[in-house]
């Protein structure tokens, strides 16, 4: 009945608005010892972190609040519970089915082994998990743990009593949830929590790694045209016209396939490293925060001229032309990289190395030539000369929360302390030794490329290690010596310089709790839409018409709600920071 009158109430307000790698694998939560050690999309914030005021978690797990449906006798059930959680599905070629695999079957027969949970998995589209979920969660079918890089998705059910206040529940059963807490710590845990109210409507993941976004380029290409790797924007300019202008000699009878520098529809992630470096490195938490509310940076002061510069690059033939075409999921773009058509592009820190044998640079080894490969450059300088680049925080992550339809809130905390437990997280970010993984002489471990059901369709696994984003080992020594080992086929040494510059002149964004920002409430989407429409027009405008086509796009995404969000943010922050440009420190 509950997800009957859920259902009905949310429909009708929405119609009015690792165990280490090891060879004996499995699905045992107890596996064989090991000495092994320990350690994407998409958008995010910032470090700085909320302390909180919480007590620290007891160690005492004997047993269990009733909270949630009932006490826990020797750590587990006495009855077998079941839980349904999301899980990505990205639709990859040769893939496997996200619900069922080799790491679905660890988890479940881990979770009922250590605490008689029965664990099934619901798959939600990687491209369109903002608008699935919404369709879940309407329905009250959502899966009882859900995930989503969008906020406003959870807030705006919050406010329709769709979503569970994970506060009391954490706090009630804190002594059961010692590796949550401890990987996750007070700061991801309580990153959301309301300052005002104490609600805590979602538990943010963590990155291992806060590494986003870099710019790479074809060496050989550069290597043919006698060309060093470009630092700074102008060099940068000059290759790109390099290599449009020598076409025939980097692509032969293909050279009107040549494309010198690529982005897609989605341009505030795709030219990143550009966008950000025309915003002032000195910019003030205040007018960061007042103007972020979009990840991509649309309404900071900077990111106009940076689009310009893009529009002039786009009609002297130097961007992709038809990337406006082709929306989140398709794969056009990288098939011309892997086919050997591109000669630069900005995306994920570490993407033209992603997917084993069917990476980038393994593609474009097999289709051009051994010597064909991206590498990592750090070109875009700031108003200073330096290389600033917005990193994410360790909480800007998926956030993970449970819909009032989950019946089970206890055994979904304890999946979220089980997932979080070392030796489970490495094991499924290495899987089998001689099958996704090998050790080597220096402990460190190495990717292998796996074919059949050991396929991992995320990078490391995260679409399992759902408190987890990037390579996290039980021993911290052996995880920042297997980084570089991490992607099969890649020379450690490319990714090891990738992550090097992916952290140059980095900027963890200042995180800023005034409270709830209802203006943001349920325009997440709604206004992404209108940033990537803005940003792919004022590329395709006509030069002389970039200046009337900015004006006339941004009025209307401000008007369609984002100038009610900047005063709000701006008005939240007076009322608890005054006149400061800056959080006052403690």
């Amino acid at each position: 009945m509950k997800r009957r009158v859920l259902s009905l109430l949310l429909a009708s307000v929405m119609t009015v608005s690792a165990v280490a790698c090891t060879s004996n694998g499995g699905g045992s939560s107890k596996p064989a010892d090991t000495n092994a050690g320990s350690g994407d999309e998409g958008g995010a914030d910032a470090n700085a972190g909320a302390g909180s005021e919480e007590a620290e978690p007891t160690t005492d797990t004997s047993v269990g609040d009733t909270t949630g449906g009932g006490q826990l006798v020797d750590g587990k059930f006495p009855e077998t519970r079941s839980i349904t959680v999301e899980v990505y599905d990205r639709g990859n070629d040769g893939g496997t089915d996200p619900t069922n695999n080799m790491y679905t079957k660890y988890i479940h027969d881990g979770m009922l082994n250590d605490y008689n949970v029965d664990v099934q998995f619901v798959a939600v589209p990687r491209w369109t998990e903002v608008d699935e979920l919404n369709n879940l969660l309407a329905a009250g079918t959502a899966p009882d743990i859900c995930l989503t890089y969008d906020y406003a998705t959870i807030q705006t059910y919050a406010n329709m009593g769709g979503v569970t206040d994970l506060a009391p529940l954490v706090q009630d059963n804190a002594a059961l949830l010692p590796n949550l807490f401890n990987w996750l710590t007070d700061t991801n845990v309580y990153w959301d929590k309301d300052p005002d109210t104490g609600s805590l409507w979602a538990i943010e993941g963590k990155r291992a790694t806060t590494n986003r976004i870099n710019t790479f380029i074809r060496k050989d290409w550069l290597e043919k045209l006698n060309l060093e790797e470009p630092t700074t924007t102008q060099e940068f300019y000059d290759t790109i016209v390099a290599f449009r202008d020598n076409a025939d000699t980097l692509l032969g009878k293909d050279a009107d396939k040549m494309i010198p520098y690529a982005i897609s529809y989605d341009v505030g992630w795709r030219a990143a490293t550009l966008i950000e470096s025309f915003i002032d490195p000195d910019i003030s938490t205040y007018d960061f925060y007042v103007n972020g509310f979009d990840d991509r940076k649309l309404t900071e002061p900077g990111t106009k001229d940076a689009l310009k510069l893009l529009n002039q690059w786009y009609h002297e033939d130097l961007l992709w032309k038809d990337f406006a075409l082709y929306s989140n999921g398709d794969t056009t773009e990288d098939d011309y990289m892997k086919a050997g058509y591109v000669g630069a592009f900005t995306h994920n820190w570490d993407y033209p190395f992603r997917n084993g044998d069917d990476s980038i640079n393994a593609n474009l080894k097999r289709t051009v030539g051994e010597d064909a490969k991206f590498v990592a450059i750090d070109p875009f300088t700031d108003k200073n000369g330096g290389h600033t680049k917005y990193v994410t925080s360790t909480a800007g992550d998926r956030k993970i929360f449970f819909p009032t339809t989950n019946d089970e809130p206890l055994a979904s905390l304890l999946y979220l302390e089980w997932i979080s437990m070392p030796e489970h997280i490495q094991y499924l970010q290495l899987g089998d030794e001689g099958v996704t993984c090998n050790k080597l002489d220096d402990g460190a471990y190495e990717s292998v490329a796996a074919t059949g059901d050991p396929i991992m369709n995320s990078g490391f696994n995260i679409d399992y290690t759902i408190t987890c984003n990037g390579l996290n080992l039980v021993d911290p020594e052996v995880t920042a010596k297997s980084i570089g080992h991490s992607y099969a086929g890649i020379e450690p040494e490319i990714v090891e310089r990738a992550n090097e510059i992916a952290q140059t002149d980095a900027i963890q964004e200042t995180h800023v709790n005034v409270g709830v920002i209802e203006a943001e409430e349920g325009m997440g989407t709604a206004l992404a839409d209108k940033r990537d429409i803005l940003y792919d027009n004022v590329i395709l405008a006509d030069p002389a018409d970039f200046d009337a086509q900015w004006d006339s796009y941004m009025s209307d995404y401000l008007s369609s709600g984002g100038q009610d969000i900047i005063d709000e943010r701006a008005e939240k922050w007076a009322a608890k920071y005054g006149d400061a440009k800056s959080i006052p420190e403690k």
